[in-house]
């Protein structure tokens, strides 16, 4: 089959990563107008309490984290146009939602909905870009990826342009509602492969939870899953929560954070892939990233100055942000060779419960201490990297020890 004719039908399924990565970045830049609009209450130092917006955020987790069992299995039942669909229509939902919002709770829901289009958008978009790049997959998954990032680079730049023309901080949400409208219009008529058609007839499938029943799980597959959720809530937690403290260091523009740490990921996100093709294992990788981005938040919270925050935003998106992930799911697949779809789904299972739990957190914890609040969530940030990092170790030590029985088996 000639798959070049879908390139393009490829191109316009990543521009809905180009949206999504803003929409799952803008709350964050703009917490104290949400809190002013939800009725937050005003501290000491002249800002709102932003607790209610990060715990909005973090429902965005939580709907990814319900939406996915069931998801991937009804995109290859109903195809994944429809999947896509789905998806693109339960993001216009959330971001209209959001911008219209009277109050915490009515955003709460809509966030939740937006959790749901990511999962849909996962099932729909990303298997059928892999069905069109057929010869390379693993470029079809860091594409997504790279246009997430591309997106959070741009964010900060569409802020400035809005803030300079005195529109409102919703316009965006608006635009991008708008773009996601025209974007399910071309989804809808474009050619896709006839495999993206879903699989009917098939007999009874079954269900993830049973499925993840019959997987013997040994304490190092238990320490990757564990580092699905520890390297999230590292980028999570900076993503949309390090703008207050940034602050505090005398930086008056925090949204400019984002466009290092968007660089610092793309950066990454290149750098990983080439290192990966030169032979160089991904479970070595899981170590050395987690490490930089223990250190760069221990000199961020230590130093407190604008430009080692701006520093912190590059390295984090580098190491945290960068591929982690994936290595991790690359890594435990190996492990996993013949259950590669439920394994996958498994620690992206552990990556939503971070975006969820960790927010949800961070979100009490800005609440009960107010102006200190966010140097807190920052020490939260680090205690958690640690433990990505020792988890890590301990993943490199049971490899090693792994590659020594086998080679002396062959020997």
């Amino acid at each position: 089959m000639n798959y070049k004719k879908y390139y393009l039908t490829a191109f316009v399924l990543y521009l809905n990563y180009f949206i999504h990565g803003i929409g799952v970045s803008i709350l964050a830049q703009y917490k104290q107008q949400f809190a002013a609009q939800w009725g937050g209450k005003l501290l000491s130092n002249g800002t709102y309490d932003v607790s209610s917006v990060v715990m909005v955020i973090a429902a965005l987790g939580l709907g990814r984290l319900v939406a996915l069992p069931f998801a991937g299995p009804l995109s290859d039942k109903i195809g994944r146009r429809a999947s896509a669909l789905i998806g693109i229509a339960s993001y216009i939902i959330y971001l209209v939602g959001i911008a219209f919002s009277p109050n915490a709770s009515v955003a709460y829901v809509c966030a939740l909905v937006g959790g749901i289009a990511n999962s849909f958008l996962d099932t729909g978009v990303i298997p059928a870009c892999m069905e069109i790049l057929v010869e390379s997959t693993g470029l079809a998954s860091i594409l997504t990826k790279l246009f997430i990032s591309v997106g959070q680079l741009g964010l900060p730049m569409m802020i400035g342009y809005i803030a300079a023309n005195h529109m409102s901080y919703k316009t965006l949400f608006y635009v991008m509602a708008g773009l996601f409208v025209v974007i399910a219009l071309l989804v809808a008529i474009m050619p896709m492969p006839k495999t993206s058609l879903g699989s009917k007839g098939q007999g009874k499938e079954e269900s993830l939870f049973q499925k993840i029943k019959s997987v013997k799980f040994t304490p190092t597959s238990i320490a990757l899953i564990l580092i699905g959720f520890t390297c999230t809530s590292t980028f999570q937690l900076w993503l949309n929560c390090i703008q207050e403290f940034a602050k505090s260091t005398g930086l008056k523009n925090p949204s400019v954070i984002q466009t290092y740490y968007s660089m610092g990921t793309i950066v990454a996100v290149i750098l990983t892939a080439l290192l990966v093709k030169q032979t160089v294992k991904p479970v070595r990788i899981l170590v050395v990233y987690p490490l930089i981005a223990m250190i760069m938040l221990i000199i961020v919270y230590v130093v407190k100055t604008p430009q080692i925050t701006l520093i912190g935003g590059f390295v984090i998106g580098f190491s945290a942000a960068g591929g982690v992930l994936q290595l991790a799911v690359s890594t435990i697949n190996d492990m996993f060779p013949k259950i590669k779809g439920i394994i996958t789904s498994i620690i992206m299972i552990a990556s939503s419960a971070a975006n969820y739990a960790v927010l949800s957190v961070a979100g009490g914890i800005t609440k009960s201490f107010g102006v200190n609040g966010p140097k807190y969530v920052l020490l939260l940030n680090i205690a958690i990297t640690c433990v990505g990092v020792l988890l890590a170790i301990y993943v490199n030590m049971s490899y090693r020890k792994t590659s020594v029985s086998n080679n002396s088996a062959k020997a």
